[in-house]
């Protein structure tokens, strides 16, 4: 097939994929899975070699993410629920003051939303939110957007965040490179997107504290919450392993038994689950909480987790079709002699993903098959691949309207219009995802 049947191809599966999850209303894994299918069918591949296409598709992807995403679930509810995330939040709006609540805010979202999925990250605090707009912290949306800023920035451009951690093993980016252009990428992001533009909208728009606001008087896990020093350390931990592995390896022999320690050590797997097994013993049996009732907690954690897990390897599948039918080439091809960068055209294919189906994960996961193709001969080393990944994440998030889940997600707890969440969310997510971008392409450079 010529490589604009093969692009034509690419657009009307994603096209379908909009209408089975939107219209038809089917879950998102019968729909992903399905549309694979037809893809692969119209681009002409062999019918004998789809089902093997989607073994390794959903092989490939799981092999990492079911890992990362279990471990991470269990460790991120032992947080929730024993108070850890609570005391981190709190302490930084006392160290703050009410009238820097919005900056407080978006710093809270930030690191708690390390070991939470983006959902579960923005019903855990955002009734933290509605307690300081009780206090006079400042408006619904001020206050709001600063957190979902803080929040989104983090699920964009940071490990161990689901979505980046999932490309950057697709694209075998250096993890502790990712770590470091992550951060680059994401304060300046949440800046701007929080504080900055969170401020300058409330004063067009405005709504009153929703009905269904949450109290802070939850019952928590053991008889004392946690420290902020201990609470912090906790989910600073497993990025400190990941980086030291990246940074330590630099200076040793790498074929010495140290190096290969090393690399165990610092693999996300291991770091993610020493981390759990910390937040376990500090969080949990030091503190008197029955084993039982941790495992009870950590089980809770895997059922929600299941499904991410299953819709994510259902996105693998359409990536690994993407490439073995050629598409991905066939618009590397073509989009090679737009004489643009790598980086920027990773940022512009996980953008218009983005816009058709919604999805940041299957936006990221859709733009890593589409881009891996063009990668082959151009022998990039860890740290520009990190870049790469970087701006993968910031198209991900931009322009988000009402196919995705975010956006409904905060028109229904801020209370907003769809007029009003177009002006104010998805303002926000493209302000992170475009500063992301480009502070990705300016590092890219310097490379």
């Amino acid at each position: 097939m010529s490589d604009l049947s093969l692009i034509l191809t690419a657009i009307g599966s994603i096209a379908l994929l909009l209408f089975l999850v939107m219209k038809v209303r089917l879950h998102a894994v019968v729909s992903l899975i399905l549309v694979s299918m037809i893809a692969g069918l119209c681009s002409g591949m062999n019918p004998a070699d789809i089902a093997n296409t989607i073994q390794k598709g959903i092989g490939g992807t799981l092999g990492f993410v079911a890992v990362v995403v279990a471990l991470g679930a269990m460790f991120g509810r032992v947080m929730e629920e024993t108070g850890a995330l609570d005391q981190i939040a709190h302490t930084l709006l006392n160290k703050f003051g009410s009238n820097k609540a919005h900056w407080a805010m978006t710093l809270t979202g930030f690191i708690c939303a390390l070991p939470l999925f983006f959902d579960v990250a923005v019903v855990l605090l955002i009734g933290i939110a509605f307690a300081v707009v009780r206090k006079g912290g400042g408006s619904v949306v001020k206050i709001g957007i600063a957190l979902l800023a803080g929040i989104a920035t983090c699920q964009a451009f940071l490990i161990p965040a689901p979505g980046p951690i999932l490309v950057a093993s697709q694209l075998n980016a250096d993890f502790g490179y990712m770590i470091v252009i992550g951060l680059l990428a994401s304060i300046p992001a949440m800046i701007l997107g929080g504080p900055i533009f969170g401020s300058m909208i409330a004063k067009k728009v405005h709504v009153e504290l929703p009905a269904h606001e949450q109290q802070d008087n939850m019952q928590r896990e053991g008889s004392v919450i946690p420290s902020f020093l201990l609470s912090i350390s906790i989910v600073i931990f497993p990025l400190l392993l990941i980086g030291l592995k990246t940074i330590v390896s630099r200076f040793i022999d790498p074929h010495s038994s140290l190096h290969d320690w090393l690399a165990l050590i610092g693999h996300p797997f291991t770091a993610i689950l020493l981390a759990c097994l910390l937040a376990f013993y500090a969080l949990g049996i030091k503190r008197n909480i029955p084993r039982e009732r941790i495992m009870d907690i950590c089980g809770s954690a895997l059922q929600p987790a299941g499904v991410i897990i299953l819709v994510t390897g259902a996105g693998g599948v359409f990536k690994q079709v993407l490439i073995d039918s050629g598409v991905g080439a066939a618009l590397g091809n073509t989009l090679a002699g737009s004489g643009l960068p790598i980086v920027i055209l990773a940022f512009i294919l996980a953008a218009a993903v983005r816009v058709i189906q919604g999805s940041a994960t299957v936006a990221m996961l859709t733009a890593c098959g589409l881009i891996t193709p063009m990668l082959a001969p151009l022998n990039l080393d860890g740290a520009q691949l990190a870049a790469i990944t970087i701006a993968i994440g910031g198209g991900a998030i931009v322009l988000s309207h009402v196919n995705d889940s975010g956006f409904w997600l905060a028109n229904r707890y801020l209370g907003l219009s769809e007029k009003q969440t177009l002006q104010t969310w998805t303002v926000m997510e493209t302000i992170i995802g475009t500063t992301g971008a480009i502070v990705a392409m300016l590092v890219s450079i310097f490379l």
